[in-house]
């Protein structure tokens, strides 16, 4: 049974999820006291990122790709000797005649322009997509917090359950003492109080997996409280799609926008390939026969290469127009997926809602009414316990709504990228 410290904290618990005021969390024992918000448990998760080294390890190659682009074809020397051996006249080593000469090809028609733009734009692909990963780990931080925060409202629930049926059970031994009541009435209460305290105890477990859980995200500890203020009080979305974030600033349209940007600028390179290279060529001949020597210039140009360059631009032309085409298509679906989610959002808030200003008041007074009736033997234990039942499952139910609504608007707050600047800080500081 418990103290009565004990009973009175429940029985505010107890007030907090059936009227829907600020709940308070529960505060396991050795726990501490300053309750842990969403943001804060976004922080500390997107601090221990695991996939962070990997992240900037590709942004360093990439960065690196743009110091690459950025060099000039290399220069070359070239040493050659002619006439070293053969038959005849040409038998003596001393006929020979060397050249050396200094070779230096020219880019022409903006070619390292255009490849060091693409690579600053395959750069920007990397960053983006980093943080696109990012925002998902951070989603998946979002669900974890909020099935936590269930968790601990379920426990909430599952005391309240216990602490009513211990209650009824002291007035059904009471009454069973009185002769009012037969015997087993008092061995149902107590199979009922030893339910409540599984079910109690399974929920207290749950809420611990939940919140180590949850600390795993971060290498944490679990020893911590939860902001159930929160997850009791939630607010509809705005209708239309979507709270406000356009389209162009979402994460996922980012990257496409920034893939698009690096086929246009492939396509720019493509176009580059139709100008002709030369190779231009200068050295010292000498002829070792009377040690004599000469300049020596020259030069090559490469043929048919606007030819051998149409396949490749015609192949880049047609990757811009599919990226553009998969910006469109992002940008529909994009919409429709939060109609769905804001939609869905909202019904759950109204169901919510409705259950804690009609379900519960009348579930209440139920319990309150029966359970003065089985005081002045107008009703059975089992009625009692009936009624309490239906309380409960009215509260686990709104529980249930209300978890969905979280799940709901952690994938909301992913397509709209509400944490996009908690993404990308780390990969905005290397730079």
């Amino acid at each position: 049974m418990p103290s009565p410290s004990l009973g009175a904290r429940i029985a505010g618990l107890l007030a907090s999820v059936a009227l829907a005021a600020p709940a308070a969390a529960q505060t396991p024992p050795g726990l501490a006291q300053t309750p842990l918000g969403l943001p804060e448990a976004l922080a500390r998760a997107s601090g221990a990122d695991p996939s962070a080294a990997a992240a900037e390890a590709r942004l360093a190659a990439a960065e690196a790709g743009v110091r690459q682009a950025a060099v000039r074809p290399n220069a070359s020397l070239d040493l050659q000797v002619e006439n070293f051996a053969g038959s005849g006249p040409y038998s003596v080593v001393g006929r020979s005649e060397t050249t050396l000469s200094y070779e230096r090809p020219l880019e022409r028609g903006g070619k390292r322009e255009a490849r060091t733009a693409q690579a600053r734009a395959e750069a920007a692909v990397v960053r983006l997509r980093a943080e696109v990963l990012r925002l998902d780990f951070l989603r998946d931080v979002q669900t974890t917090y909020a099935e936590a925060l269930a968790a601990e409202a379920e426990l909430l629930i599952a005391d309240a359950r216990l602490v009513a049926v211990q209650a009824s059970q002291r007035d059904v031994v009471r009454r069973v003492k009185g002769a009012r009541d037969p015997l087993f009435a008092a061995s149902r209460a107590e199979a009922l109080t030893a339910q409540a305290e599984i079910e109690r105890d399974r929920a207290r477990e749950a809420a611990r997996t939940a919140r180590a859980q949850l600390a795993a995200t971060w290498d944490g500890s679990p020893d911590f409280t939860l902001k159930l203020d929160d997850f009791f009080n939630v607010t509809p979305p705005d209708s239309g799609p979507s709270a406000g974030v356009p389209a162009g600033a979402a994460p996922d349209a980012a990257l496409l926008e920034a893939e698009r940007d690096v086929a246009a600028a492939a396509l720019r390179v493509a176009r580059t390939r139709e100008v002709a290279d030369p190779t231009l060529r200068a050295g010292v001949r000498y002829f070792g026969e009377g040690d004599e020597a000469a300049l020596v210039i020259g030069g090559s140009i490469p043929l048919g290469v606007r030819a051998s360059a149409r396949a490749g631009i015609d192949r880049a032309r047609a990757e811009h127009l599919a990226a553009e085409q998969e910006i469109a298509a992002e940008r529909t679906l994009r919409d429709r997926r939060i109609a769905r989610l804001e939609a869905r959002m909202r019904a759950m808030a109204v169901e919510a809602e409705r259950i804690r200003a009609e379900v519960v008041p009348h579930a209440i007074r139920t319990v309150e009414q029966v359970t003065a009736g089985f005081n002045r033997g107008g009703f059975e234990f089992r009625d009692v316990a009936e009624a309490e039942r239906a309380l409960a499952d009215a509260r686990t139910r709104r529980v249930e709504v209300l978890r969905d609504f979280h799940m709901a608007q952690a994938e909301l707050d992913r397509l709209t990228g509400r944490y996009r600047a908690l993404a990308k800080t780390s990969f905005e500081e290397r730079r």
